[in-house]
């Protein structure tokens, strides 16, 4: 009888996603967390391993579709001692997927601590997890098989594979096979085109557009799904939340003579110091001063919901789009770390190589635009967040001190956030404690 895998639920309240490609061929016998399809969704773009072993039988979906959560991707057929690998190696060893190799870097305790740690028991048939679980337990080198699940049902979660890996659970030994490239993919796409999905509204229905081709050529393009997904978004966002914005600007004269100081003593430590990790770390401090801008509005149960971690996202123009990748606990960490991180989330979003656990969480955001030019910004707050910054490019103006005038490096801000929540006083406030730190960057480069 065969065996349907439908698309497992996401996370983060995500209900869809579109089919990016197509891994694997129908006939083809695939290993246990082969790579199986790749799908995008509004956080990133994910590859979705196999949760069993066996021939696929038939494939429900081709690239550019858009699939609910529980909606059948691929049928197995019937289990057989012939599934996995050694069956893949006997019919077609060229096609045979298998999950990739990880190198496992471990110190010589955790090693040894490994070595005479006796591994659980093997579980049998599909484990139960995550896309994203399986990811990371493929990055750590932990076999799912062997690690217990706490979630319902005995679903495997991350926390559980972070566990199994720093206790040294056991790792994936299977030698993989060749990773099957998607044949199937352009030619599917080519007899396929993407049908354009309408918008979702809040509250409002637009008029009727008046017919264009009427003054001339027009082309219509469909929109992507994460474009499609953050029109929509943007629309809840400025529908739903009374939005202001206050504007300010920080002399960042010091800092970046600071940043231009110590560039080789960063890269040394293997960094690049940029003008955004202090933005970060500034905006994190001033965060714990006010606290209500770290937060979410419940206006059902009428409650302010203040977070009291400081996990910032990121605003990263990527070719498929904005996306905002977080960086976590940025109030606990020293600048070189928040700089780091930030250097390697940027590199994964720009690669396409992110995944859903670098989207989550967040609960401010800071969009800067600097790079781009223009002397400032409004941006939409990142609903469910209640305020973002954006940070235009900083210029040299005349400014008076001590009765001279003298050039200063002056950076311009705007803070946004929902009147709801705050007054125009407390939006003044907090952005007056942001500008104070970015005017004093020794502090922040100490962590004081």
């Amino acid at each position: 009888m065969p065996r349907d895998f439908v698309l497992p639920d996401l996370g983060e309240g995500l209900t869809e996603a579109e089919i990016r490609q197509v891994l694997v061929r129908e006939g083809e016998i695939v290993g246990e967390d082969a790579p199986l399809l790749e799908v995008e969704t509004d956080k990133a773009t994910v590859e979705i391993p196999s949760p069993m072993g066996g021939r696929v039988e038939k494939i429900h979906v081709r690239p550019g579709q858009t699939v609910k959560v529980g909606q059948v991707l691929v049928s197995f057929g019937e289990a057989t001692a012939a599934s996995g690998k050694q069956a893949a190696d006997t019919l077609d060893p060229t096609r045979t997927l298998a999950p990739e190799p990880k190198t496992v870097v471990a110190d010589s305790g955790r090693a040894k601590q490994a070595a005479t740690a006796a591994p659980a028991a093997p579980r049998e048939g599909p484990v139960p997890a995550a896309p994203s679980t399986r990811r990371l337990a493929r990055e750590l080198g932990v076999d799912l098989r062997a690690v217990n699940g706490s979630g319902p049902g005995g679903r495997v979660t991350d926390d559980d594979v972070r566990a199994a890996g720093s206790t040294g659970g056991t790792a994936a030994g299977s030698p993989a096979g060749e990773r099957a490239q998607p044949a199937t993919a352009a030619t599917a796409a080519a007899a396929a085109p993407v049908v354009a999905k309408p918008l979702a509204t809040v509250g409002v229905e637009p008029p009727p557009l008046p017919r264009f081709e009427q003054w001339g050529p027009v082309e219509r393009q469909p929109l992507s799904h994460l474009r499609r997904t953050i029109a929509e978004r943007m629309t809840l966002s400025a529908t739903l939340i009374p939005h202001v914005t206050h504007f300010d600007r920080a002399d960042v004269t010091e800092l970046d003579a600071l940043i231009r100081r110590n560039l080789e003593t960063g890269k040394a430590q293997g960094v690049t110091l940029t003008l955004t990790s202090f933005i970060l770390k500034a905006v994190a401090q001033a965060l714990g001063e006010h606290p209500h801008f770290n937060a979410s509005l419940d206006p059902a149960a009428g409650e302010l919901i203040v977070k009291r971690y400081v996990h910032l996202g990121v605003a990263v123009a990527a070719p498929r789009g904005l996306i905002v990748p977080v960086i976590r606990d940025v109030d606990r960490k020293p600048l070189l770390d928040v700089q780091r991180e930030l250097g390697a989330l940027a590199a994964r979003v720009r690669e396409g190589k992110a995944t859903l656990e670098d989207l989550r969480g967040g609960t401010f955001t800071v969009t800067n635009i600097g790079a781009l030019g223009g002397t400032g910004a409004i941006p939409i707050i990142n609903y469910p967040e209640v305020a973002i910054l954006g940070v235009a490019r900083g210029r040299e103006d005349p400014v008076v001190r001590d009765g001279a005038i003298v050039p200063r490096l002056l950076l311009p801000i705007s803070l946004t956030f929902d009147h709801r929540v705050a007054d125009g006083a407390d939006g003044a406030r907090f952005a007056s404690a942001i500008v104070r730190r970015l005017e004093h960057p020794d502090e922040l480069l100490l962590g004081l």
